[in-house]
């Protein structure tokens, strides 16, 4: 019924010509932005992991585990989870960013900086780059899974 709709009135040739012509046009993925970046990336950051990070309801225990050891290895000299440090608080950051942003900007915060406005602020507003710590894919999202066990009711 919505073809019918959608080619009423039209030739067959004129159907399939508009028809081509709207599947040419630009997606949500490749509109980009006045910086440059796809609502995509506006969304979840520029970086390695290039499709959205979906959440289990439940947190994995043992992954938020490994995710503590990473964070404390390589996040805490910058971090707390409460309060302002050298960086952000990162005790409630998945409300403010989505999986995947924070995922983008442990794995590419050079890029991130360099091309992201949300990131640009925070060097703005921090004074210090965030150095790259050679993390993996799967250690970002470890550390990830254990920011999902912080927030309000946890300390630093």
């Amino acid at each position: 019924m919505a073809i019918a709709a959608a080619t009423c009135g039209k030739t067959a040739t004129e159907s399939a010509s508009s028809t081509t012509a709207s599947s040419a046009a630009p997606t949500a993925s490749t509109v980009s932005t006045p910086d440059g970046l796809t609502p995509f990336q506006v969304e979840h950051g520029i970086g390695p992991i290039t499709e959205a990070v979906r959440l289990p309801a439940a947190v994995d225990k043992q992954m938020a585990e490994k995710g503590e050891e990473v964070f404390e290895q390589k996040c805490a000299a910058c971090h707390k989870m409460g309060e302002r440090y050298v960086g952000p608080a990162l005790g409630e950051v998945l409300e403010r960013r989505s999986p995947t942003f924070v995922m983008n900007m442990a794995l590419n915060p050079q890029g991130m900086v360099d091309k992201h406005p949300v990131t640009r602020k925070l060097l703005a507003e921090f004074f210090t780059p965030m150095p790259n710590q050679n993390i993996t894919p799967d250690q970002a999202r470890q550390v990830v899974e254990y920011l999902r066990t912080q927030g309000d009711h946890h300390g630093n």
